[in-house]
């Protein structure tokens, strides 16, 4: 089954499938035809989820993987919650709990965390361990986009 992020219509309050593909656009309420946001807040998700988001998104993905116990994951936490509220329809942010998907973390080398990833086209372009401000994030971001 492909993946679809649900999002709730703030005009009518009805349930809207989103494919892997448009979480980054603005689209249409499938009842009331008003505008749908784009995606505004990290997605956790699962490794076969990850897969199509990455591999079908339009915009860069910027994935955390991080752990509850990791104090440092918690610390970056805000900032990477601001950063997609900041960035929504210019990029897509993913949590990826590394003790639920120990496997997708071993596929990029994760062995610290918090571990920034961001993706382009489907690849990796850029990969860094360790909290950062909000700012750092974006220039990150905005490297792997050029």
């Amino acid at each position: 089954m492909a993946f679809s992020n649900l999002r709730t219509c703030p005009s009518c309050g009805a349930v809207n499938r989103i494919p892997a593909k448009h979480l980054a656009d603005e689209g249409r309420c499938g009842s009331c035809r008003e505008p749908l946001p784009p995606l505004s807040s990290p997605l956790q998700v699962s490794s076969s989820d990850f897969d199509e988001i990455i591999r079908e998104a339009r915009v860069p993905v910027f994935v955390d993987f991080w752990a509850a116990w990791c104090g440092p994951c918690w610390a970056a936490a805000p900032e990477v919650e601001a950063l997609a509220r900041d960035l929504a329809g210019e990029v897509i942010v993913l949590k990826i709990d590394t003790e639920r998907d120990g496997k997708l973390a071993g596929r990029y080398r994760v062995q610290s965390i918090p571990n920034f990833v961001i993706f382009r086209n489907g690849q990796p372009v850029f990969q860094k361990a360790g909290t950062a401000p909000r700012s750092e994030m974006r220039q990150w971001i905005a490297q792997a986009a050029a």
